[in-house]
């Protein structure tokens, strides 16, 4: 267990934290390009401050403190300035680097918007997201992360904001054991009381975590696997600091997927799913699906107010809502399967100490040489699609996707498997 000053060092994300300042050295998805499509302004929370994200006359993007400086008046509402946003109050206008550029009615030759500056954030576009950089100059390069730049997919976005701290959902990703029960057992319970009887659960014969060069990978050997199973010799990834990697690397149903945990404050946590699907060899892709990126909702409970639990995504945010908004981890007691979970928070502590060092953390990029596509661990053939694209997607957030139909329909067409995609 964790002393109180070691949980609050870990987990809470303001100005000035030990975990704040960590993750302020990193870029973090917050809103999908579509977003601003047909608005000019979108509110955005992120690790604890409220903003305004903005597209000016010219289409470039902006973020900046919600409050104008000026009467603490809100931007949400702001007019859109060839370059910047204007305040809907008195016309207060700001640029994307925070500073005022025009004051109506102030005197003739005042120089007052000069010394008036307001707090402004980095933001670039990547895979059809908007990312936003909350730390000191120079901040470092946009990663190009495989699934992200990978030309020709089909690319989906979930979201959803949960109440929880976002170390809660980031260590679930360390804990390969929970996946026997939360989505196994439970499941079956579940379709049990609707007198339908599955056995999906599979044990784990044992599980591993190593230490690369972007994170940690997790391995399980399941009960009458090999050792030569992908999901033992290769794992799948955690890149640091706070996203998960589970796609499929087998080339007739390959796909990107990852799970980026991003705080909006000590007891909320704006949790995206983004996956971008490679179409199978030789079928025929429908423009509309590769055109944009398609967003949706991921819903946490049903009409009545229960959580929703006959989905992986829907149990796992079942389990992190239970644990409190921010969990109490001088109550926990670890046994021996949460040692990734414990190797997790090493990291943590040891790249906290980093920042505070004057240091630049794991998986920041400066060197514009060497900045080129990271392409993550993937396993092929994972235990979770072995029973066909639609039964797992159906198991998942995908299936409150707009596109389902679509995306099943290039992977089983007509129900049959798509030919073999060619090893390029």
């Amino acid at each position: 267990m964790l002393t109180q000053e070691q949980n609050d060092m870990l987990s809470r994300v303001g100005s000035g934290t030990p975990a704040g300042e960590l993750l302020r050295r990193y870029w973090h998805p917050i809103a999908a390009k579509e977003d601003l499509q047909e608005k000019w302004t979108v509110p955005v929370r992120l690790m604890g401050e409220d903003l305004v994200l903005y597209r000016d006359r010219q289409g470039r993007l902006g973020l900046l403190a919600r409050q104008c400086p000026h009467r603490r008046a809100s931007l949400i509402n702001g007019i859109p300035t060839e370059d910047g946003l204007r305040c809907p109050y008195h016309g207060w206008a700001f640029g994307s680097d925070g500073q005022c550029l025009e004051q109506p009615n102030e005197p003739e030759g005042s120089s007052f918007c000069q010394k008036i500056k307001t707090t402004a954030y980095k933001v670039q576009e990547l895979g059809g997201m908007i990312w936003a950089y909350m730390g000191p100059d120079p901040a470092p390069l946009l990663p190009l992360v495989d699934g992200f730049i990978e030309p020709g997919t089909v690319r989906m976005m979930g979201r959803t904001i949960i109440p929880v701290n976002w170390l809660q959902a980031m260590e679930n990703s360390l804990d390969p054991v929970h996946t026997e029960w939360l989505h196994g057992h439970l499941y079956e319970f579940v379709k049990e009381q609707e007198n339908v009887k599955v056995a999906i659960s599979a044990p784990h014969a044992k599980i591993a975590f190593k230490e690369f060069e972007y994170g940690m990978t997790k391995h399980r050997l399941l009960v009458g696997q090999s050792e030569d199973s992908d999901d033992w010799k290769v794992g799948h990834p955690v890149m640091f600091p706070n996203t998960l990697s589970v796609g499929n690397g087998d080339e007739n149903s390959r796909y990107y997927a990852f799970q980026i945990r991003v705080p909006v404050d000590d007891t909320h946590t704006l949790h995206i799913w983004y996956t971008a699907y490679v179409p199978p060899q030789g079928v025929d892709v429908p423009s509309h699906l590769t055109e944009k990126l398609h967003t949706y909702e991921v819903p946490i409970y049903d009409e009545n107010g229960d959580h929703i639990v006959d989905n992986v995504d829907g149990q796992d945010m079942m389990a992190w809502i239970s644990q409190g908004a921010l969990t109490d981890r001088t109550q926990e007691n670890l046994g021996s399967t949460d040692q990734g979970i414990a190797a997790f928070r090493r990291m943590l502590r040891r790249e906290i100490k980093k920042v505070e060092a004057g240091e630049d953390p794991m998986c920041v990029f400066r060197d514009e040489s060497k900045h080129g596509r990271i392409d993550l661990p993937n396993e092929k053939k994972k235990h979770h699609n072995s029973d066909g694209m639609k039964s797992w997607l159906m198991r998942t957030h995908m299936r409150f996707s707009p596109i389902l139909d679509d995306l099943v329909e290039l992977y089983e067409p007509s129900g049959k498997q798509p030919p073999a995609r060619k090893a390029v």
